[in-house]
Formats: C-alpha cells, sequence, structure tokens
C-alpha cells in the first residue's frame, strides 16, 4: 500500500484507474492559484528545437578532432588511461565520455516527462493539474532537442546507466506523490540544473552552450513546482513523517554521489578503445580518492553540493541526517549561503529575458493581423 503524504489539498491525488474522480463537478471549481505565476510564465520562456531561431543544429564542431568539454575535466585523460592512448583516441575518449553523459541527460528527460504525464493523470487540483500538462510539453521539448543533438554529432545515444534508470523507474511507477517530487523536481531536477550549468560554463561546443542555457529557462520552473510542495508541507509533517521524507531524500542522495558517474556506470564506452573498465577504474582511483571528490564537493558550483543546498533550502535535512552529507560537503557554507542565488539560476534568468524578448515577435497562430 501507498504510504501517502499529502497534507495541502492541492497535491491531493486519486489513482491513475480512477478517471471517474477528475469528472467530478465540484472539482472544476477547486482550482488553486498557487502555480498561476509559474504556468502564465510557460509563454514567456517558450522555445522551438525544431525550428532554427532558437537552436541552429547546423553549428559545425567535429567531435572527432576538438574537445566538446576541456580536456582537464575527463578524468581517464589524468590517469593512466591517457598513456594507453593517442591523441586522436584521447579526444575521441573524451568526447564519447560527454555522449554518455548527455545521454543520460536525454533518458533523465524522458523520465520527467513521463512523470509529469502520470502527475497529470493523478493530481485532482485543476491548477497543480495544468501546471503538470505544461510541464509536459516542456519535457518533450527537451527530449527532443537532446535526442536531436546527440544524432548531430554522435548518430545515436548511450543505453540509460543502471543507478539513473532504477532511479528514474522507481519515480515513474511510484504512487506517493511526495517521492515523484522530492525525486524528480528537487533531486533529479537539481541535479540536471548543476550539470548543464557547468556544460554551459565549460563546453567548446557553442551548439551545446546555446542548447544547455534554453532546457534551464525550463528547468527553473520545474524546480520551484518543487519547492512550492516543501514549502507547503514540510512545516505541516509529523516526526514520523519527516522522518520518512528525510531517510528516503538520504537514500537517493547517496545513491546518486556513488554511482552516478563512476567507472562501473559507463563501462560501456571502453571496448571501442580496447581498454578494460575495471582496470580504466583502478588507475582513476589511483587520481581521484575520496580527498578529492570531498574537496570537488565542496566547490560553491559542484553538482552534488547545489542539490543538497536544495535539500537544506526546502527543510529536508536536520540534525538527524546532516552526517550523512557533512561526510562530504562542508554543510557549515551551504547553511551560511541562505537563500542566495545559485550560479544556475543567473544563467536560466540570462535565457529567459532573451526569450521573452524574441517571443513578443514571434506570430501567434490564428491572430488576426491589425488594420
Amino acid at each position: 500500500m501507498a504510504k501517502h503524504i499529502t497534507h495541502d489539498p492541492i497535491y491531493n491525488t486519486v489513482r491513475a484507474d480512477e478517471f471517474p474522480a477528475m469528472l467530478d463537478v465540484e472539482r472544476y471549481g477547486q482550482r488553486t492559484g498557487a502555480f498561476d505565476e509559474i504556468i502564465s510564465a510557460a509563454h514567456d520562456h517558450f522555445w522551438d528545437p525544431m525550428g532554427t531561431a532558437d537552436l541552429d543544429f547546423d553549428t559545425a564542431f567535429d567531435v572527432t578532432r576538438d574537445y566538446v568539454m576541456p580536456r582537464d575535466t575527463v578524468p581517464e585523460l589524468n590517469s593512466a588511461v591517457a598513456d594507453r592512448l593517442d591523441e586522436g583516441k584521447q579526444i575521441r575518449l573524451a568526447n564519447e565520455s560527454v555522449r554518455w553523459g548527455l545521454s543520460n541527460i536525454l533518458h533523465g528527460e524522458q523520465g520527467a516527462l513521463s512523470l509529469s504525464a502520470n502527475l497529470c493523470q493523478i493530481l485532482k487540483d485543476p491548477g497543480a493539474q495544468e501546471y503538470a500538462a505544461n510541464q509536459v510539453r516542456e519535457e518533450a521539448r527537451h527530449v527532443t532537442a537532446f535526442a536531436r543533438y546527440l544524432a548531430v554529432r554522435w548518430g545515436k545515444p548511450y543505453p540509460v546507466g543502471e543507478t539513473l534508470g532504477d532511479l528514474l523507474s522507481e519515480l515513474v511507477a511510484a504512487p506517493e506523490v511526495y517521492k515523484k517530487l522530492i525525486g524528480m523536481q528537487m533531486l533529479v531536477e537539481g541535479l540536471a540544473m548543476g550539470t548543464f550549468a557547468y556544460f554551459h560554463a565549460q563546453t567548446n561546443d557553442p551548439l551545446l552552450k546555446r542548447l544547455t542555457q534554453l532546457v534551464m529557462t525550463d528547468e527553473a520552473f520545474h524546480h520551484r513546482f518543487g519547492k512550492i510542495w516543501a514549502e507547503r508541507t514540510m512545516p505541516t509533517l509529523s516526526p514520523a513523517e519527516h522522518n520518512r521524507i528525510e531517510d528516503w531524500a538520504a537514500e537517493c542522495f547517496e545513491t546518486l554521489l556513488f554511482n552516478m558517474m563512476n567507472i562501473r556506470q559507463k563501462r560501456t564506452i571502453y571496448p571501442q578503445f580496447g581498454l578494460d573498465w575495471e582496470w580504466a577504474r583502478e588507475a582513476c582511483r589511483e587520481v581521484y580518492g575520496d580527498s578529492y571528490r570531498r574537496n570537488e564537493l565542496r566547490k560553491e558550483t559542484n553538482v552534488m553540493r547545489v542539490l543538497v543546498k536544495t535539500l537544506v533550502q526546502a527543510g529536508i535535512v536536520t540534525e538527524r541526517t546532516r552526517h550523512i552529507y557533512s561526510t562530504w560537503v562542508d554543510m557549515g557554507g551551504i547553511e551560511a549561503d541562505g537563500g542566495r542565488d545559485l550560479p544556475s539560476e543567473a544563467i536560466a534568468a540570462e535565457g529567459i529575458e532573451y526569450l521573452r524578448a524574441i517571443n513578443q515577435g514571434r506570430k501567434v497562430i490564428g491572430q488576426k493581423p491589425e488594420l
């Protein structure tokens, strides 16, 4: 049986097979205004992954000759792995690693699309349902855009990594709304925002730089949907309910931290270079140990640090689980940050202003010309 934690009626649900409940005439008049602002803003940050005004997929970039990401950001090339590869293979390995990472972003976007569609089926509040429908549309264009980018640069994506695939499957299938909102809107979307900001700041491919910023203009609002849930729900929980949510979030964090980007997860890329993945893992471990990981996690822009900050700001982390995060992250620094904006939010805001200006000049279908 699902153990729902719902204290605000805007997050009430029905079973996915209980469609007659959606036809209740009283339900249509019980629409929350909590999401009106982010629903209305959807028109401002619209972009078209199939058009040329927003993304030029003809932008030239040779993945066999140029690094998509700087060489020093590729762990394998800072280890003994590089000694076994000539310069051409080093470039290819680096870019195949990027391809693997972006493939998992694509799969994550598909997971978000499916989860949002599922929320449309079960959220009773018409306002919450409308927001979820907007997110379905936006996640669909992310799937289109990343699939197209991977096709242009490499032909097709890699299969989903086991850790991410398992987590996405759990979130999409979970009947509990709190798991969907914490797991996807806060953890996965938070991880995505940090990852996109990293790609945007570091990539040598102008097409990828533009794509990640456009996606961030949408993800910033998806992340906000989760924050609204936290603001309305976390202060009302019983101690037992808070513990359940807190423990589940910590479990998800550890799963992502230890498994998301490790060598085993992307072992499919190594055979084409004549490399054994287990040997490559040991070579990287000689350079990248726990102390290195801790130092990286203390950087303000580190993806996992951004994720922890999201959980702290939402009130999900207390003294019960603080030690789980403090092993890796400077919790004092995160708490001192308070509500200070993240670098990803500034990038998204800049993109939204750009799109707002463009969208004012787009032709609206069905609009009558002025006489």
